[in-house]
């Protein structure tokens, strides 16, 4: 049977900052109510941190209205995931770290009402943005009905973030964006570029005017557009994707001809990379098709 993940990608404004989780809530019924198939709903970028200035970080803002995972607003999206009986990426959240950092996080809520996963992004847009950078990837197994990599905007622009997530087994990059400058045109052929590169489904999903730039897209792993939104005005996506596609496309190659992931014959030398003080190891260069767990 052919896999498919019904997804809504929702391009909407940032709702303030301290608005309840009901508010929330009531805007997501209404983004799947006329799409009862969905499975998996996602939200851009610190969706739930606007601000009446969206070109001044506001750190001390974010800083007081950070909570850790296990604090209040992650158990109210947790009980609004419930509720709902989907996956639910609510763009990403201000997370107080441990050690009182400052992180950008995005998270994955199960149907079940459990944080299934979260990725702290690993490269802030510098120096406008205040967040500390994470030090891991995350590929979220969606109960078996796909498995998704996750990624923030700016991580975008650095191809080893989705390479990696590649490897690691996801099928769909989930890049959620908080784009209020003109380089959303340079992150369109971004996004296109890295489900080329890696064969995998790419959602860059931007937030909509007049904070952002707006024009999400879904991106299927040869490079086509499946969705996309013309410009900033709010705007569902909603899309199902033959996540089966990913494996036809590597066995049979890019437009019939380009197998990446099988690039290596056996006994091969690995390849040096100085910039990364690493190397590309034939043997290990196969994506995997199973999702280990990148948290404790």
């Amino acid at each position: 049977m052919t896999r498919t993940l019904p997804l809504v990608a929702v391009q909407a404004a940032p709702r303030l900052i301290g608005e309840p989780v009901s508010a929330f809530a009531e805007e997501v019924r209404a983004a799947v109510a006329h799409h009862p198939e969905t499975r998996l709903v996602v939200f851009p970028e610190l969706h739930l941190f606007g601000d009446g200035d969206p070109d001044r970080q506001r750190t001390e803002a974010l800083r007081d209205s950070a909570e850790p995972l296990d604090g209040p607003r992650v158990a109210e999206l947790r009980e609004l995931a419930g509720d709902l009986g989907m996956w639910l990426v609510p763009g990403s959240v201000c997370e107080r770290g441990p050690e009182g950092q400052l992180f950008n996080t995005q998270l994955v809520l199960s149907p079940r009402g459990e944080l299934a996963g979260y990725y702290r992004k690993i490269f802030p847009w510098r120096p406008h943005e205040p967040y500390d950078p994470g030090d891991r990837f995350a590929v979220v197994d969606l109960g078996g009905e796909g498995r998704v990599g996750l990624n923030i905007c700016y991580d975008a622009w650095y191809p080893e973030t989705c390479r990696q997530l590649a490897w690691m087994g996801a099928e769909v990059i989930l890049n959620v964006v908080k784009t209020t400058t003109p380089d959303r045109r340079q992150e369109l052929v971004l996004a296109r570029a890295n489900a080329i590169v890696n064969q995998v489904f790419v959602v860059s999903l931007n937030c909509a005017g007049p904070v952002g730039r707006g024009q999400s897209l879904i991106v299927d792993p040869e490079g086509e557009v499946v969705a996309h939104a013309a410009g900033e005005a709010p705007e569902i996506l909603a899309a199902g994707l033959d996540l089966d596609a990913v494996g036809r496309v590597r066995s049979d190659g890019t437009a019939g001809v380009n197998r990446m992931w099988s690039q290596f014959r056996p006994g091969e030398p690995a390849i040096e990379l100085p910039v990364y003080q690493g190397r590309i190891d034939p043997a290990r260069w196969e994506p995997s098709t199973t999702v280990h767990p990148t948290h404790p």
